[in-house]
């Protein structure tokens, strides 16, 4: 009923699941028929799926699900289910497929991916992570060789060659933001050869949500060397000594730290009697700010790890460390500072990707996910993709308990640690979610004080994720673990070689607590989901405080509970619901976050296009060469005269691009200042999303003609050395080094509080 509701009223979620059940009868028909054919019989019969267009009509769509069937069961060992065949025809259409953990999303996608090769498509399959990326591509080799079509996978650490080996294959697997830092490495290419990443034609993405609505809140920015950064360990010492409550205040959202007056008298004092606000030195106070924002907002174990003598980011959706990823400059030498290590050397930001922006570059893309309907209407507005909710193979037997809500995180904590002992003295595999580094390390240290042993699985260790989580399901196991977004290994009861299956079965199954609610129910839902996966038993419960902080960041202001037993267990109905609504407060902000993203974006994607237009015609067509006979026509021929006309085209080339991309990075430059402060028109009145477009639109306005400008009297000056034009001593440097940020709207103090800040300041002295 809610289905026809939903299709009626158009809303996210209605796409119907009848067009491909009717084909199931004529799918089995097929069975007998292809189990007949030799290996070399199948593989011609698959080819043979290649001679017709996109999309599938039903007969090739039926034949495509009777075959990959077939080729699962000879290659992998396992003839998929029906719903996962509907799952298929769901991704073949463009949809993204709402499937439960333990339903097999990692051979619909592979089956549906093969659909597209064999139709002439070339299909990126994107997952969350390297891990997931190379396991898939590994796992489902076989079943893709059978059908074929070529399979490759790229990690961080895949060499450029080893990348383009991968890229040319019918199908290539990757985590998100490495396809995303090959495509802006490639936005800098100087030269044809050096280009990695093929035009785009079909994106599959497996953990859809986290994909395009988790990692696509934060761009993807990619930055270049330019020179040592200096240690402000000075600045660090200083803000150690602030009092917090009193010196400096932190926003209820987490994501601002500003000074009180007693702070700023107490900074002024300490530097010797200076004035924050003064204009004769503006950047007192950004540093100021960036030590602040270090110390106080900036957590080690939960934001960040110190391994081998450097900063390590943590992804924060995903647990994980994130490689070659660091935070904009100033604020990385700040946390470097604080933790007492030499200070990285500085960059700036040679260009940026939205994940919208990348996705939306294919011109077919699907999905598949288990918690797809929580944010049905974000894949809508954002990506133009509907939800097909694929129903489980078996039932979900899964026991989900209410939430347990204490007055304290001390009595949380302590009640959790009394249900574990409690659940593992019958042996049932107990897995415990927790949301960063410090809480999982301090709830295994306070088991193992209780005498439970435990394994723990986070940032620290996560190369040992997939062992970790094999054997969560072992009798009598108790794992704690962050984030289990995309952690992608099943877990089986018994263990990963179910021998003790039959002994958890007896147990209730898996049992699942939830060290506190997650900022997104969607988050809630993929833990609890790790349990009772297809049809086996299970058990899920939440531990919450009053104290967590998705109660005391979103709604500060409740107060009133009642105290209902002597360990501070609340069961207030009321409060349950406050707990439901913090959330929604929570969802609805990172929503924000993600609408503010695109919104920003999408002038300055407008704007980078013109400039990639421009850029592929240089590169490819000789247009910086053909530009430069007609701007400097003199010297152009008297150095075809010297060097030759491919000479002379190569530097032309270097150096059209080297004046497009500076000018691109300076006007990078100029938006990321710009939108910084655009928030200050809104005291005028005057909305800030037009104040920006009205700003950026006139500072575009002859960029090309500037680059061409200084692109010709470059050129003007190159000299021949032993040969060749030195377009290197002219000033032609590209960054011998780059890296990756990791960025968050205002991250620091904004201009605005600055303001204020200097007016309480003139105030307090009068």
């Amino acid at each position: 009923m809610a289905e026809s509701v939903r299709r009626l009223l158009g809303r996210p979620g209605s796409v119907s699941l009848q067009p491909y059940t009717k084909l199931l009868k004529t799918i089995e028909e097929r069975e007998e028929a292809l189990r007949a054919l030799s290996d070399a019989e199948l593989t011609e019969a698959a080819a043979e799926l290649g001679n017709a267009e996109l999309p599938y009509d039903r007969s090739d769509l039926t034949e495509l699900c009777a075959l990959g069937r077939e080729a699962a069961r000879r290659t992998l060992g396992e003839r998929p289910f029906d719903t996962q065949l509907i799952g298929v025809m769901a991704l073949l259409d463009g949809h993204v497929a709402e499937m439960a953990t333990g339903e097999g999303k990692t051979l619909t996608g592979a089956l549906a991916a093969a659909g597209f090769a064999l139709r002439g498509q070339r299909v990126h399959v994107l997952s969350v992570n390297d891990y997931l990326a190379r396991r898939d591509a590994e796992w489902m080799g076989p079943l893709y060789r059978l059908l074929g079509v070529e399979v490759g996978w790229i990690g961080q650490e895949s060499t450029t060659e080893e990348r383009r080996a991968a890229y040319a294959a019918d199908i290539t697997y990757a985590s998100v933001s490495e396809l995303g830092f090959d495509v802006l490495r490639d936005r800098l290419a100087t030269d044809p050869a050096d280009l990695v990443v093929p035009e785009p034609n079909v994106a599959i993405i497996d953990e859809a949500d986290s994909v395009l609505v988790d990692e696509a809140r934060v761009p993807l920015v990619l930055a270049g060397a330019a020179e040592p950064a200096e240690s402000d360990a000075a600045m660090a010492e200083l803000v150690r000594k602030l009092r917090p409550g009193i010196d400096y205040r932190v926003d209820d959202d987490g994501r601002n730290v500003h000074l009180t007056d007693a702070g700023i008298d107490a900074v002024e004092k300490a530097l010797g009697g200076v004035d924050l606000y003064s204009a004769e030195d503006t950047t007192l106070l950004s540093r100021v700010n960036l030590a602040l924002h270090a110390h106080a907002l900036l957590q080690r174990d939960v934001h960040y790890v110190v391994r081998d003598g450097k900063v390590r980011l943590i992804n924060e959706s995903r647990g994980r460390i994130a490689l070659l990823q660091r935070w904009p400059d100033g604020l990385q030498a700040a946390v470097e500072a604080k933790e007492h290590l030499a200070a990285s050397e500085t960059g700036e930001v040679l260009d940026s990707i939205t994940v919208q922006s990348l996705v939306l570059r294919y011109p077919i893309r699907c999905g598949m996910t288990g918690t797809a309907m929580a944010v049905a209407e974000q894949l809508r507005e954002f990506y133009e993709l509907e939800v097909a909710v694929i129903p489980p193979n078996k039932p979900n037997i899964r026991v989900d308990e209410e939430d347990r809500l204490y007055a304290t995180a001390e009595e949380k904590e302590d009640a959790l640690v009394e249900k574990v002992a409690e659940v593992h003295a019958t042996g049932r595999p107990i897995l415990i979610g927790t949301q960063d580094v410090a809480e999982s390390e301090r709830l295994a240290k306070r088991l193992e004080r209780a005498g439970l042993e435990c394994v723990v699985l986070n940032a620290k260790n996560d190369a040992d994720e997939a062992a970790v989580i094999a054997e969560a399901g072992t009798y009598g196991r108790i794992t704690v673990s962050t984030q289990m977004a995309g952690r992608g290994t099943d877990i089986r009861l018994g263990g990963s070689d179910m021998k003790d299956r039959d002994r958890v079965v007896a147990t209730g199954g898996l049992y699942v607590i939830g060290y506190g609610r997650y900022p997104s129910s969607r988050l809630d839902d993929q833990l609890r989901g790790r349990a009772g996966r297809q049809g086996d038993p299970g058990g899920s419960v939440f531990y919450v405080s009053v104290e967590d902080d998705l109660i005391t960041n979103n709604v500060p202001e409740a107060r009133g509970y009642r105290v209902s037993s002597a360990d501070g267990e609340i069961t207030d109905p009321a409060w349950r619901q406050t707990v439901n609504h913090a959330q929604r407060i929570a969802e609805g902000q990172l929503l924000e976050l993600h609408r503010n993203t695109w919104r920003y974006n999408k002038l300055i994607d407008v704007q980078r296009s013109v400039v990639l237009e421009h850029r592929r015609a240089v590169l490819h067509d000789n247009l910086g060469s053909r530009q430069l006979a007609v701007d400097c026509p003199a010297t152009y021929e008297e150095l075809v005269e010297q060097v030759g006309e491919e000479e002379v085209a190569r530097a032309a080339r270097l150096v059209t691009l080297y004046h497009l991309d500076r000018g691109w990075t300076d006007h990078n430059a100029f938006l990321a200042d710009l939108r910084e402060g655009i928030h200050l028109r809104f005291l005028g009145r005057r909305d800030p999303l037009d104040e920006f477009n009205r700003d950026a639109v006139p500072a575009f306005k002859g960029f090309l003609d500037e680059a061409r400008a200084r692109a010709a009297e470059m050129f003007a000056e190159l000299k021949v050395v032993d040969g060749r034009l030195d377009v290197a001593g002219a000033g032609v440097k590209r960054p011998s080094t780059t890296w990756t940020y990791m960025v968050q709207d205002q991250p620091f103090s904004t201009d605005f509080e600055n303001i204020v800040g200097r007016v309480k300041n003139l105030v307090g002295r009068d």
